[in-house]
């Protein structure tokens, strides 16, 4: 265990099973580094060592009892402060949730555990995981663990910096528009989104709740492979869990893609520019030399994606956020004359400025006078986007493509212009609004050392292959 910052999940289970080391003492290194090196990131909003002992106890006596400790046995885990943990302070990164205590656990979290995983810790987001930077947080911005004066990518910025700067194995982040695959290409490291669907929802505080994902990061494909099947399948406490068999992924991890047909949509490709572009054009020219087949295809409602995904996810928060108001669990306003000024103070001291922005946007779409005009044509461009998806996949087994049009931006270099930060989101927000899955793995570096990720979409369910696919490109 020289190098926590290298540990896999494989490597895990074996030191456990060699005894190496036990579950108790690794998870010690972990809390241990990750409290020392937090500083640097500002990943971590807390850490919680009681919990994680526990369920580090609970590990190695299953191993000295003989039992197999379970896919995550061991492994050091940190989780969203979007995801409820039982127990654990959960705020969304917000001041209105600054003292929030959930009385349960998120499914998620709830089978990562079963599993034999180790949560150590909650990580910073923007704030109710509303942003492409993770600057938009009530404990300030996290920092790039690869380059210190640029952001890590939002909104999941502190579960991919934890992953890149090595103070856990794997995280959970959640992806509404690209909240995972754009910090996994920022900060170098492999970020997925399910099918929507996949992975149950429930114990996920809302943002937009037709968009919403668990999601998880790893350094690899095959410990990103190991969590999601860990995560996934049918849950009665979620209505939109799809009753889908799960795969045994790491079976379709045999880095033989000869004959698979990709599809590069010249509307991804026309936006991409500079270093971006040539390494997204050289990894193309490496999945042809494994043996794809490349095809250039079109998304033609694809210029429509930003415009389309700002309209209904704003919409979707309107409505979700109009609970956070004082009266139950939230922090309440002190300086409040009457309940209707208590709304008021509540919402306008707890909330942050970009919060505020898309709730404003939201109550305007859905207005009278205005909901036909851009809610239902937003729901119409939404369908016209995902049947793109579906004629393509009729052609081509997955769509490879940029996750971002640039590398990791300079900490506060968009903060002045809310659209060209959300401009940033161009490549990612078309498969969320799809429902397909998605992924970022790592593909090369800028010449300052900037991570890229090329981002794989596949058919609904088909994230074998989409792993697969990942697999073979990260072991060329």
């Amino acid at each position: 265990m020289n190098d926590l910052s290298q540990l896999t999940i494989p490597a895990i289970r074996e030191g456990l099973k060699s005894k190496a080391f036990s579950a108790v003492e690794l998870t010690r290194q972990f809390l241990e580094l990750a409290e020392r090196e937090n500083p640097k990131t500002n990943a971590y909003v807390l850490l919680c060592p009681e919990r994680a002992y526990a369920a580090a106890e609970k590990v190695d006596q299953k191993i000295a009892a003989g039992h197999d400790p379970g896919a995550l046995g061991g492994v050091p885990i940190a989780v969203k402060d979007v995801i409820l943990t039982k127990g654990v302070r959960t705020t969304c990164s917000s001041k209105i949730l600054a003292n929030y205590i959930p009385p349960y656990d998120a499914t998620a979290v709830e089978r990562i555990e079963a599993a034999g995983g180790v949560i150590i810790g909650k990580t910073n987001c923007d704030e109710f995981a509303m942003g492409s930077s993770n600057e938009n947080s009530a404990f300030g911005p996290v920092r790039n663990p690869v380059a210190p004066d640029r952001v890590p990518g939002g909104s999941s910025g502190g579960s991919a910096a934890v992953v890149a700067q090595g103070t856990a194995v794997v995280s959970l982040g959640s992806d509404t528009g690209g909240s995972v695959r754009q910090p996994a290409s920022f900060c170098g490291i492999v970020g997925v989104t399910p099918t929507y669907g996949r992975v149950s929802r429930y114990g996920l505080v809302a943002y937009a709740s037709s968009l919403d994902h668990v999601a998880p990061f790893a350094r690899n494909v095959r410990d990103a492979a190991t969590v999601l099947e860990v995560m996934a399948g049918r849950d009665p406490l979620d209505s939109t869990c799809a009753d889908a068999p799960v795969p045994d992924y790491a079976s379709h991890l045999t880095r033989d893609v000869r004959g698979m047909k990709l599809g590069v949509p010249v509307e991804y490709m026309k936006h991409a520019t500079g270093e971006t572009a040539e390494l997204i054009h050289r990894s193309i020219k490496q999945l042809e030399g494994l043996g794809c087949e490349i095809r250039e295809i079109s998304l033609p409602s694809t210029d429509y994606a930003v415009a389309c995904y700002y309209v209904i996810s704003c919409a979707e928060a309107s409505s979700n956020l109009a609970r956070y108001d004082g009266v139950r669990y939230t922090t309440r306003s002190a300086a409040s004359e009457n309940l209707s000024a208590m709304y008021q103070n509540t919402r306008g001291e707890g909330f942050g400025a970009e919060v505020k922005r898309r709730i404003m946007l939201g109550t305007y779409v859905l207005s009278h006078g205005y909901y036909d005009a851009y809610y239902v044509k937003a729901q119409k461009v939404r369908a016209m986007i995902a049947r793109d998806f579906t004629r393509a996949f009729e052609s081509v087994d997955a769509v490879v493509a940029p996750v971002s049009p640039f590398p990791a931006f300079r900490l506060g270099e968009k903060l002045s212009d809310p659209l060209e930060m959300y401009l940033s989101d161009i490549y990612t927000i078309t498969g969320s609004l799809a429902g397909i899955p998605c992924m970022s793995v790592p593909c090369g570096t800028t010449a300052e050392g900037l991570p890229v990720g090329l981002q794989i979409l596949c058919n609904h369910f088909d994230e074998q292959n989409m792993f697969r696919l990942a697999d073979a490109f990260e072991s060329r």
